[in-house]
């Protein structure tokens, strides 16, 4: 992992960037770049200038769920987070205890047959652990009423306790989510693309950078335990196999926005590295030792430094390109988590690259001037 070994607590974003002043947008924020262990700081507006004509930007289309849900268990109050559905109708489940700041402090979950009252007379019943490494997630079947209508209805977004408050559903959802059928979507935000804009995404096309869609439902974070990813739910459209494809035999960079793409776009991808129409459930976990096939950049957020993302961060981008900007970030005063500033990976550039040299951050929560 990275020689960061604790983020101050200053540096959590505790509000979106649009709401931290009059005039900003969700791309008001910082932009951490990394060509090898080269440094640059930018504001996220300057994106189209450090990306070329003929690169590709894998993006995830999972809709944000309205998550977290209120019961209780006997007289205790509890907070249900609906992390991820399978195919026989159960959901993965954890339960939290509430705090009046987020849920912060897993509960033990079981035994197995606990009841979970929810609003509307509906009732969660725990079946069985979701892996046998631990009892933090559960399968659990709800009876009263069905989950899609249940989150709709009484469901809020999952936050934790460096943000400021709760915050409506459509400040998790980013520009390329699309609705899905049957409830299924993310439990938490698939954050790197929150920053993304409409006239931005415009802008990144008219400069000759493609976007190719593809859908990952992430499950909740392992906030306590850094366990690695479990299995999720995952398409790679034929469509954006053939984009992934052509661009990289046209020479552009495929750059995933969110570990979540990368998990998608490797999970496609054949012992040859050729990416092919794919969906089901993927199982796996991207590190060092495994490499990435087919990502060539990777935009993301901040992670914890023990969080089990920085693994991939090592597979795709090396770990002194990892430690650098990490050490980089803090010495900026760069914020974390999903309403943070966020952090590009490209590949170390030997000669015409577009920018190696690092420059002087800008303060917390400040764009660099002239950048907008």
């Amino acid at each position: 992992m990275t020689t960061v070994a604790r983020v101050p607590e200053e540096l959590s974003a505790r509000v979106p960037a649009e709401q931290r002043g009059p005039g900003l947008g969700r791309d008001a924020v910082r932009l951490l770049v990394s060509r090898g262990t080269a440094v640059g700081h930018h504001a996220f507006a300057e994106l189209p200038c450090l990306l070329r004509a003929g690169d590709l930007l894998v993006v995830n289309t999972s809709p944000t769920l309205a998550a977290a849900v209120d019961g209780r268990v006997g007289h205790a109050r509890v907070v249900v987070h609906f992390s991820t559905r399978g195919d026989d109708g159960r959901w993965a489940v954890e339960l939290r205890a509430p705090d009046g700041h987020g849920t912060t402090r897993a509960r033990p979950g079981g035994p197995a047959g606990t009841r979970v009252r929810l609003p509307g007379g509906a009732r969660l019943v725990l079946e069985e652990p979701l892996s046998a490494s631990g009892e933090r997630l559960w399968w659990a079947r709800v009876a009263g009423a069905g989950v899609a209508g249940l989150l709709r209805g009484y469901g809020r977004p999952i936050r934790y306790a460096y943000t400021e408050r709760d915050q409506p559903l459509s400040v998790y959802q980013t520009v390329f989510a699309l609705p899905r059928p049957g409830g299924l979507g993310s439990a938490e935000m698939p954050s790197a693309a929150r920053p993304f804009t409409a006239p931005l995404v415009a802008k990144l096309v008219s400069r000759g950078v493609q976007f190719a869609p593809v859908t990952l439902h992430t499950g909740v974070a392992s906030a306590e335990a850094h366990e690695p990813p479990y299995p999720e739910r995952f398409e790679v459209p034929e469509a954006s196999a053939r984009l992934i494809e052509a661009a990289r035999a046209g020479g552009g960079r495929v750059v995933a926005v969110g570990t979540t793409a990368v998990r998608a776009v490797e999970s496609a991808a054949g012992a040859d590295g050729a990416v092919r129409a794919r969906a089901g459930w993927t199982d796996l976990v991207v590190t060092p030792q495994r490499g990435v096939r087919v990502v060539d950049g990777l935009l993301t957020g901040l992670h914890e430094p023990e969080a089990s993302h920085l693994l991939m961060l090592e597979a795709v981008a090396g770990r002194a390109a990892v430690d650098r900007g990490y050490e980089e970030a803090v010495r900026g005063r760069y914020l974390w988590h999903e309403f943070g500033d966020v952090h590009l990976l490209l590949p170390e550039e030997t000669s015409g690259g577009l920018l190696t040299q690092s420059v002087a951050p800008a303060t917390p929560g400040e764009i660099p001037e002239g950048s907008m």
